[in-house]
């Protein structure tokens, strides 16, 4: 596993706001600071858990998703936000842990 980022969820407005519609969520680029702190402001109604939208995150980029998430507690399944990125939460003791699998030929985004 390979630390990607910090996601903390806020309600408040931030600077350098990312609208990301089909996700219904907005996020900071975690790439605008040496430490990978993301803020993340849900949408009403954003299909995720609690957990997700009120406790901070940490994201790592895993090799094989499959294999990471066995025996873990999924809490959002593997899903593909954009082509070339496949991600899922799981809840370890309490707290949400995002695992990322990156395709970096397909994926256009610098994640």
């Amino acid at each position: 596993m390979k630390f990607n980022h910090v996601g903390i969820p806020t309600t408040d407005r931030f600077e350098g706001e990312i609208p990301l519609p089909d996700l219904a969520m907005t996020v900071s680029d975690h790439k605008n600071n040496p430490f990978g702190i993301q803020w993340q402001r849900y949408d009403d109604g954003a299909p995720y858990p609690d957990l997700v939208k009120t406790v901070a995150h940490v994201a790592f980029e895993v090799e094989d998703l499959e294999t990471a998430l066995l025996g873990q507690k999924v809490i959002i399944a593997p899903n593909s936000p954009i082509p070339g990125l496949t991600v899922a939460f799981v809840e370890v003791n309490g707290a949400p842990v995002e695992l990322m699998q990156i395709d970096r030929e397909i994926c256009q985004e610098d994640i």
